[in-house]
């Protein structure tokens, strides 16, 4: 084998040292030799003697410390009608030097490779498709936008091809099958037209199916067959071909035939080209149905934009928006851009991220998110993110990648579909000898039906279609569920987990401390005690004081403050209506000699519960107890109640103190707690726990980052305001676990349906490989038409195909309106009973 010269772009390289080792460890690898690092360019030349060994190269560079820099191109191919297609493909690119990984997807008839820069570029892998009979091009954003129509395209040609072809095939099916039928029609045809003329008129009608509508087939299959590797068209090709050249030769050489033998079966040859045409008409119009997600994704952006530029509105193209323009944004419009509202308040749609139906309310300040629609106020918004930036822009993209990808329960259909038409095209050889041997008279007549059969009924359509169709429908549903599958094999090892472990603050509660309980003493009002303690905390940035001036009664002002004092780890005071007010933990009352004995016992029960307490005490007197917490979120409890009715184990982890987590656990339903750890301490928690079987974790993605990346799953929980989180396999874009809930019945469904499609596909062919090759006759007298076959064939990969399309109809697995499952803040409304 000679050489194969590559060529890496390598980062991370300074100095003549890091040049020396690059230069060692490569040329250490087996297989590879002269080596040639280049500084300046920052690249490494060698050769290897195959090359499957540049992906070792490259991990060899990565575990060096100076990685191969590496990109990844989404190809648009064309030609692909089953999993034989999908397999020739992959390896056409695989066998490129510097590809290192590839992924095909046939519903979608895209091919994701990832290459290593400088050792080849995206036109030499289409072109490298393109030598195998696949046109491919490099896919642009626009197309997938377009697939639909393109599709639909497709369908439209394909009906005006299969309505031509049946229009052909009928006077062919109605004079050859009528007169099985119906002898006197046999009888009339003979006796009027003359059989001689009837089969040349049969055979000038079928000829001009198969070199018409049925091109295709011929076009595509028997260069494959030439080059040793037959695909799926090389099946119906070589089928329809036979039982073609069988009739043309008793029509026309009749004397090379005993009389016996003499028949034709130009209908088969012709029905059978009609029904192929006739289900790849369908499966075009269920693809096109399969990237609806995608489409509606697209659909979401905005086309222009309304910037006001010197205080005038002026529309411009979206792609023209920079960041720091201001966005004129009227009632009803959808938002162009990611940004921050800069003037005005409104309400925003923003159902299409987090799936609630509910409006979020929005002023100056409020982040808003591309895409979105205005309610009914007008907005003025501050653009900080355009084009690929921005949150819908990387939704499309995980969305696409996770179509794209390949599950590894695909690798039993590649493996399979390896072999499988070349033993196919093998058994039917061996039914027409077997057939030609002990087969009954007229035994060439049967033998050519039995081997046509299992030809045209072996495609393996549905086998290539059984998973990626799924894949597309069910993470395109996740998405309009808010569930995001950044990378594809989540959808499959999701539906393996066992136990899923939940980080508290921001997860299981809302991560910021809100006031839940007041209690008075004698003598003290709760909305005086509220408004003197909001009046001196007004002038804290502590988040406690935060949640005390959330619950302050608007229409109640807050009075004027003098002589403000913050003590850290005591509490604050003040000056307010001429009362000295001072809030703050049990210590700071302690220290200043202020008796709260009355609300000793109410206090120690809060902390059970997993309260902060604090106190408010007026001119040196006991005047109230406050109750803090992170609230648990409204949808939390019946969200874990689902994970526990799916059999899933559930875990709280948190680095909070324990008698906090077990009182969020009893209150949430949750059995297993690890409170008190560190970051890293939540790693060692998921290893311990994956004893129980894998394990999922769900965090907030910014300081859960390595239990996100260890677990098996890693789940990131958020408002949709960040969604490139990489350290996790899964994207919520909901706030709360219900997108937990529909993560893992997505993840069920769609694993479930592929089961089913492979199932199917593969029961189908194991079944009826047999029976097309006559293992009834000799019991039952049966043998399977051709045109029977093809009708199977096609119905197998629409069987499929709709079988697929039935997950657009998965429903959230929690209701928007789940109940209630925590602590509400206070709010004050009671009317002061006491001066």
């Amino acid at each position: 084998m000679s050489a194969t010269s590559v060529t890496l772009s390598i980062e991370g390289m300074s100095c003549a040292s890091c040049v020396g080792r690059v230069d060692r460890g490569l040329a250490a690898l087996e297989g590879v030799s002269d080596v040639s690092v280049n500084l300046a360019a920052e690249t490494a030349r060698f050769a290897v003697d195959d090359p499957a060994r540049i992906p070792k190269a490259v991990g060899a560079l990565q575990a060096l410390g100076y990685p191969a820099r590496q990109a990844s191109v989404t190809l648009s191919v064309e030609g692909m009608s089953c999993a034989s297609c999908v397999g020739r493909v992959e390896r056409a690119l695989a066998t490129v030097p510097g590809v290192l990984d590839v992924a095909v997807n046939l519903a979608a008839e895209t091919a994701t490779v990832t290459y290593a820069e400088a050792a080849v570029t995206p036109a030499e892998l289409a072109a490298a498709a393109t030598r195998v009979g696949y046109p491919a091009h490099v896919a642009r954003a626009e197309e997938v936008a377009g697939q639909g129509d393109r599709k639909a395209e497709e369908a439209r040609a394909l009906t005006r091809q299969t309505l031509l072809a049946a229009a052909l095939t009928l006077p062919v099916f109605v004079v050859e099958m009528g007169g099985h039928l119906f002898p006197v029609l046999h009888h009339w045809v003979d006796a009027t037209v003359g059989r001689q003329t009837s089969w040349l008129l049969q055979f000038l009608l079928t000829t001009l199916v198969l070199a018409g509508p049925g091109r295709m087939f011929y076009a595509r299959g028997l260069p494959a067959l030439l080059k040793g590797a037959p695909d799926m068209n090389s099946l119906v090709a070589v089928g329809t071909l036979a039982a073609w050249g069988y009739s043309t030769v008793a029509t026309f050489l009749p004397g090379l035939l005993p009389d016996a033998l003499r028949a034709v079966y130009f209908e088969a040859a012709a029905v059978i080209v009609v029904l192929i045409l006739l289900g790849r008409t369908l499966e075009a119009r269920a693809r096109g149905r399969t990237g609806a997600a995608i489409r509606s994704l697209v659909g979401l952006q905005a086309r222009t934009a309304r910037v006001l530029r010197d205080g005038q509105p002026e529309d411009i193209e979206t792609d023209a928006l920079q960041p720091g323009d201001l966005l004129l944004v009227r009632p009803g419009e959808r938002i162009a851009a990611d940004g921050e509202v800069a003037e005005g308040h409104s309400a925003v749609d923003e159902s299409m991220l987090t799936g609630e139906p509910i409006p979020a309310a929005k002023e100056a300040g409020d982040p808003v998110t591309g895409g979105t629609v205005n309610g009914t106020g007008s907005l003025q918004v501050r653009v900080t993110r355009t084009g690929a930036d921005t949150t819908l822009a990387q939704i499309i993209r995980m969305v696409q990648e996770a179509q794209g990808a390949k599950l590894p329960i695909q690798g039993l259909v590649d493996r399979i579909t390896l072999w499988f038409v070349p033993v196919v095209m093998g058994l039917a050889l061996l039914t027409v000898l077997v057939w030609l041997v002990f087969g009954p008279d007229p035994a060439l007549t049967m033998a050519l039906i039995a081997g046509v059969s299992v030809l045209i009924i072996a495609c393996p359509c549905a086998m290539g279609l059984a998973t990626p169709t799924s894949i597309m429908v069910g993470t395109g549903r996740a998405a309009e569920l808010g569930v995001l599958f950044r990378k594809g094999d989540a959808l499959q090892a999701l539906d393996g987990v066992r136990v899923v472990a939940l980080d508290k603050t921001g997860t299981v509660t809302e991560g910021r401390p809100e006031l839940t309980e007041i209690e008075t003493t004698g003598g003290f009002g709760r909305v005086r005690v509220l408004t003197l303690a909001a009046a001196v905390e007004a002038h804290s940035e502590h988040p406690v004081a935060q949640a005390i001036l959330r619950v302050q009664r608007s229409d109640v002002p807050l009075p004027a403050m003098t002589d403000f004092a913050s003590e850290t780890g005591y509490g604050v005071r003040g000056r307010v209506e001429g009362a000295e007010v001072k809030v703050g933990a049990a210590r700071y009352m302690a220290r200043e000699g202020i008796d709260i004995g009355a609300l000793t016992d109410r206090a120690e029960a809060l902390e059970q519960r997993g309260r902060t307490v604090l106190y408010v005490a007026i001119d040196g007197q006991a005047a109230a107890l406050i109750g803090v917490s992170d609230p648990v979120k409204p949808a939390s409890r019946a969200a874990i109640a689902a994970l526990k009715a799916r059999g899933l184990d559930v875990a709280l982890i948190t680095g909070d103190r324990r008698a906090t987590a077990l009182a969020i656990a009893a209150e949430t339903g949750i059995d297993h707690v690890v409170a008190d750890v560190l970051p890293d301490g939540k790693v060692a928690a998921l290893e311990e726990l994956r004893k129980r079987g894998p394990v999922a974790f769900v965090g907030d993605g910014i300081n859960d980052a390595p239990a996100l990346a260890s677990a098996d799953v890693g789940i990131a929980i958020g408002t949709g305001t960040d969604v490139a989180i990489s350290s996790a396999d899964v994207v919520l874009m909901s706030g709360d676990l219900r997108g937990v809930v529909n993560a893992v019945e997505v993840s069920a469904r769609t694993m479930r349906n592929i089961r089913q499609n492979l199932f199917w596909a593969f029961a189908y062919n194991a079944a009826l490989i047999p029976v097309a090759a006559g293992v009834l006759y000799p019991a039952t007298g049966l043998l399977l038409s051709p045109m029977l076959a093809a009708g199977a064939m096609a119905l197998s990969s629409v069987f499929v195909l709709t079988n697929a399309l039935r997950l657009r109809r998965i429903a959230p697995a929690l209701d928007e309106r789940a109940a209630p499952g925590g602590e509400t803040p206070l709010s004050v409304s009671t009317p002061e009973v006491t001066p």
